[in-house]
């Protein structure tokens, strides 16, 4: 089977999946509101008017790891997986256009997200907004898109390597919501390269570290390669 009705059959689980839906309309509505709640509290001495605009994505990222581990991990219950690979034989095909499909609708929510987050900022913040240029809010929207797409298709690749969803969300979450600060705390040198606060720079106005922007953003996609690059490793050498 050729790659194309592959993707097609893939993009048609993800559609049809009610459950993968309702996350990805959790990650516009969960970032915009916390990300609107977080303009209103804004106004201390140094804040970030970007950061505070898409303060949201702390939550929304949470919305995007369910959404790539559930989408990975509906394959591993009552055999659907060995029916997929009776019918795509090739694995790694396969899994390119799980990846693919998943990606897809990830990035369009994620931009989508982001312009979200950015006018709903904007609107919160006021006056304070005139400190954030449309340069930094396009590179707010973009990057946003990016980085949960990113975030999705890292959960994806773990699922794949645990082959369990259960196991991933209990590893990503803590760390995404405790870990990384605690380390962040500790080391700020290595906490700039973690996945999660790597990818985060983008959001930052002015960053003290040594990565930028879109730098940050590459190391998030090198952790996120190699996620999927190990589960896309145990799907060649386990049976389905």
């Amino acid at each position: 089977m050729t790659f194309v009705p592959v993707f097609h059959s893939e993009w048609i689980k993800i559609r049809t999946l009610r459950s993968l839906m309702g996350t990805l309309c959790a990650v516009l509505v969960v970032t915009a509101a916390f990300s609107a709640l977080a303009a209103l509290d804004a106004g201390e001495e140094r804040f970030d008017p970007l950061f505070s605009a898409f303060f949201g994505f702390n939550f929304g990222q949470l919305a995007a790891i369910a959404f790539g581990t559930t989408a990975v991990s509906s394959e591993l219950q009552e055999g659907s997986l060995r029916g997929a690979l009776t019918a795509v034989p090739q694995r790694g095909r396969w899994f390119a256009a799980k990846v693919i499909a998943i990606a897809a609708p990830s990035l369009a929510v994620g931009l989508i997200t982001g312009g979200a987050s950015l006018a709903v900022g904007r609107a919160a913040l006021g006056a304070d907004a005139r400190g954030l240029s449309w340069a930094e809010g396009a590179r707010g929207v973009v990057g946003c898109g990016v980085y949960l797409t990113l975030m999705a298709l890292f959960a994806a690749g773990l699922t794949a390597l645990l082959r369990n969803g259960v196991a991933t969300l209990s590893i990503l979450i803590p760390f995404l919501l405790i870990v990384s600060f605690v380390v962040g705390d500790v080391s700020a040198g290595v906490a700039d390269y973690l996945p999660d606060r790597a990818g985060q720079v983008v959001f930052h106005e002015t960053w003290d570290g040594s990565l930028g922007p879109w730098t940050g953003l590459a190391v998030t996609a090198l952790w996120t390669g190699a996620a999927l690059l190990a589960g896309a490793w145990n799907l060649h050498r386990r049976d389905a």
